[in-house]
């Protein structure tokens, strides 16, 4: 037996079929892992998206109410064939979310080494920061020490008396004028505002070119007052934050943006009013997060995981 081995080993035929042999398998494991391992990455990569997908349109309801948040992320879920890949949702209101997806990918060519199927993970988190910049806010101001009470029944004033004792007042966005007034206030200012710019007040009473437009935004949204999760309510105006900058003549002539707030249009106005009725709510919209901004109520949202 012993000098049967020898020979065998001494065969050069054998060696080769041998080492063929092992070749051989060397080759498919690693095709196999290749092949296994995109396939893998694929899928992982396909369920991320799914995760901040589902984080960033579910966090967009934190400042309303859990059940809001979670039938936003199944929704999204829902529409990405995905419901059955929900492991853990974690919901910290007013602040974000966080959701853990696994999903059970069958393998190909791994299953000769008796490996059949795998799962890959995702995880995402969302959360909400102060506005520091946007497009689309209205040409009214809210003074920085004006302490806000959510939901409660405020008067944003559009003469300018008040002004200067630190309450509300209009803004000159786009410059002076009536109607360039009238046009921010339909459409929003459509440049980019941001924290630390500084923007002129504007005088005189201009609540006859304010009338107009806040019935249109009344008409165009009948979400009763309360419900404040419709994304495109013409109601709700984005309203600039800021602190007094410049005085003369006994005269608020400038501000400064120090962040931004939300306000929800309760009433249209009378004849006699100098006034838009509603109240200040959180929200999450379009705009940027900005560390130095003023919390107000006004949120982006963002990955932070």
């Amino acid at each position: 037996m012993r000098k049967f081995f020898i020979r065998f080993l001494k065969d050069e035929k054998g060696n080769v079929l041998i080492l063929g042999a092992i070749s051989l398998m060397t080759i498919l494991s690693m095709a196999g892992l290749a092949i296994d391992g995109s396939l893998m990455y694929m899928e992982k990569a396909k369920l991320q998206k799914v995760a901040n997908a589902a984080v960033l349109s579910g966090a967009q309801e934190l400042p309303n109410t859990e059940q809001k948040v979670t039938s936003t992320v199944q929704y999204i879920l829902d529409s990405h064939k995905s419901s059955s890949t929900l492991s853990n949702l974690d919901i910290n209101m007013g602040s974000k979310v966080t959701i853990h997806l696994t999903k059970t990918v069958n393998l190909t060519f791994m299953k000769i080494f008796g490996l059949d199927k795998t799962d890959v993970t995702a995880r995402a988190t969302a959360g909400l920061g102060a506005i520091g910049k946007a497009v689309g806010a209205a040409p009214l101001g809210i003074d920085e020490s004006v302490i806000l009470e959510y939901n409660k029944t405020y008067q944003l004033k559009v003469d300018s008396s008040g002004v200067s004792s630190g309450n509300f007042g209009i803004l000159a966005l786009s410059g002076p004028g009536a109607k360039t007034y009238e046009q921010n206030l339909r459409y929003g200012y459509q440049e980019e505002l941001k924290i630390g710019d500084i923007i002129d007040t504007q005088t005189g009473n201009i609540a006859g070119k304010t009338r107009d437009v806040i019935q249109e935004r009344v008409n165009g949204c009948t979400q009763p007052p309360g419900d404040y999760s419709l994304r495109s309510c013409s109601r709700i105006i984005l309203v600039p934050v800021y602190k007094p900058y410049n005085y003369s003549s006994n005269q608020l002539k400038q501000v400064k943006v120090t962040g931004f707030a939300y306000f929800y249009i309760t009433d249209p106005m009378s004849s006699k009013d100098t006034s838009i009725s509603g109240v200040f709510i959180k929200r999450a919209g379009a705009g940027t997060f900005d560390e130095g901004a003023k919390d107000r109520g006004a949120y982006s949202i963002r990955l932070t995981e």
